[in-house]
């Protein structure tokens, strides 16, 4: 927490970090950066061909790849399998929430219908006598 820039981000997701800032925002050699990036764990947006810009889900990944490797002893390949498996759970969260934000709409519409159905119930029923 605190009150550094990375709070200060709107959108995790924007690019915003060299190389050289991320590498230290981790404690990490950027060559091991430019290795994860080979290795496909994480890809930093490019800018004019060259430059690697890293936004702060990249940071957090970075840190989750260290967790797992520095902390638990995973190696790389397993860290690859650990983030696929992580990276497809977030993507079936995500799915649930949506559908069930759907259902929720379906039910209210539904339950709105029946009572509105059931406010002219009775006007019918006096007609038809």
């Amino acid at each position: 927490g605190g009150c550094c820039m990375a709070d200060s981000i709107r959108d995790k997701h924007e690019p915003v970090y060299l190389i050289s800032v991320a590498a230290r925002l981790c404690d990490m050699h950027p060559q091991t950066l430019r290795m994860y990036e080979r290795m496909g764990l994480i890809r930093p947006k490019r800018v004019n061909q060259k430059n690697r810009l890293y936004s702060q889900a990249d940071i957090e990944r970075l840190r989750q790849i260290q967790r797992l490797t520095r902390d638990l002893g995973v190696n790389l390949a397993g860290v690859e399998i650990i983030l696929d498996l992580l990276d497809k759970v977030e993507r079936l969260q995500q799915e649930l929430e949506t559908l069930h934000a759907q259902m929720e709409q379906m039910v209210q519409e539904r339950v709105e219908q029946i009572l509105s159905e059931r406010q002219t119930l009775p006007a019918r029923v006096v007609r038809e006598l």
